[in-house]
């Protein structure tokens, strides 16, 4: 008898999370043929759905089902964990984590509901760590407990997908761009005033007007985003906020182009590869893992980023232009109730060292580009796709207890007497 999985995940839906999906169960399919895995499909907030119909997808597809009709064996979650809940025998969580100091106590509840869970990065795991609650009673105000983790947390990077990921070709087109020279930032714009917003879209483009402003040779800047659907509405939405901080800066200032919706994984390769397209500039508020910075080394361009949460386990400080900075309290109209919390912190770059590593990056192209190159080559050495199977099946294989088997019986055979009948 194979061994009955069940994951959960939004495997179809057009987010990171959904990436993450696909490449963790293909993995999953890959390392054990011999199992019986099917797939629960889930809703990953406003992102749309439809990615595995849209690419005529025959691994997933015939595996997924719409509810669930027996105990599994192994049961695996891909969320946040606030959402993990123990359906099967052995219970796995899957997740990036978080993106700020402290996670909420329903999540520490939610990990502590599994037999164990991978997380994306160490930043996720010391923060899962180092996030305690005590509970009081409500009568005398007494502390009576406490909620910290006491379940297994283990590292499973998002392995890069070479066959996607790692061409250097590019046909995407860029025509009605006239500079050669283009920044690219790239994330959901997400609540938040300016400089307050998770990806730290707002402050990534004030930033970058202000660092070139009134000279005579000047870079663009793309920006691939959107806020939540790839609607008009929400593109001219984005508009008028670019137009609003263009407006703050004063003097000459260079272009600002928006790439708004959703991109195929073989298109976002392209724009990654792009000549026109010289580095990629993020400098997120807080990372679980990162994803996109993985994506982008694999060009061997420069990353200019900052030196803090999930993905400084994967861009070497020595080879990637890396910022400093201090870490803050999360403002309040950043805080998403039970996710990102008020009382937590993330970062905030300095501004001088953000201004010199964009200047760097474009005075002195070469120089870095020969650490990114280098960069190139970690990633391709130690965070592929099949890096992450790999690691995988380890921690399964350690984990995963042995089923019971379904054993057929084997009876002898009894001679027994011949019978007369009497009378």
């Amino acid at each position: 008898m194979s061994v009955k999985c069940i994951v959960s995940c939004p495997i179809s839906t057009y987010s990171g999370y959904g990436g993450r999906s696909r490449d963790f169960v293909r993995a999953l399919i890959e390392n054990y043929p011999d199992w019986d895995i099917k797939i629960l499909p889930q809703r990953w907030g406003n992102t749309r759905k439809g990615f595995l119909e849209d690419n005529n997808d025959t691994l997933f597809l015939p595996r997924l089902i719409q509810k669930i009709e027996y105990k599994p064996d192994v049961w695996i979650q891909i969320t946040i964990p606030n959402e993990f809940q123990p359906v099967g025998n052995f219970n796995i969580g899957v997740t990036a984590g978080v993106e700020t100091t402290l996670c909420h106590p329903t999540w520490i509840e939610g990990l502590n509901r599994m037999d164990v869970t991978f997380a994306s990065s160490n930043f996720t795991k010391e923060t899962f760590e180092r996030s305690i609650y005590t509970t009081k009673d409500d009568r005398t105000d007494q502390i009576v407990g406490q909620i910290k983790l006491n379940k297994p947390v283990e590292i499973l990077f998002e392995g890069l997908d070479t066959e996607v990921y790692y061409e250097d070709k590019s046909e995407f087109d860029l025509s009605s761009i006239p500079e050669k020279f283009c920044f690219l930032a790239i994330g959901h714009w997400m609540q938040g005033t300016l400089g307050n917003d998770r990806k730290n879209i707002g402050y990534t483009i004030k930033a970058f007007l202000e660092t070139f402003k009134n000279r005579p040779n000047k870079p663009a800047l793309i920006i691939k985003t959107q806020q939540s659907t790839s609607s008009i509405l929400d593109r001219d939405q984005l508009l008028t906020k670019i137009e609003s901080i263009k407006n703050s800066v004063k003097g000459s200032i260079p272009n600002i182009y928006l790439l708004h919706g959703d991109l195929a994984d073989e298109d976002i390769n392209e724009l990654y590869n792009h000549p026109k397209v010289k580095a990629l500039l993020m400098l997120s508020k807080g990372e679980g893992f990162g994803r996109p910075m993985l994506e982008f080394a694999a060009t061997g361009k420069p990353i200019i980023s900052t030196n803090w949460s999930g993905h400084t386990d994967f861009l070497r400080k020595d080879l990637t232009a890396l910022v400093n900075g201090e870490l803050h309290k999360v403002d309040k109209s950043a805080a998403v109730k039970d996710i990102i919390l008020e009382e937590a912190e993330w970062f905030k770059p300095d501004d001088g060292e953000v201004a010199a590593a964009m200047k760097g990056v474009f005075k002195d192209y070469k120089t870095f580009s020969k650490k990114a190159r280098e960069q190139q080559s970690y990633i391709l050495r130690n965070f592929t796709f099949d890096d992450m199977k790999e690691k995988q099946k380890v921690f399964f294989d350690q984990y995963i207890p042995e089923f019971p088997k379904e054993v057929k019986l084997d009876l002898p055979k009894l001679k027994l007497p011949k019978l007369k009948k009497i009378g």
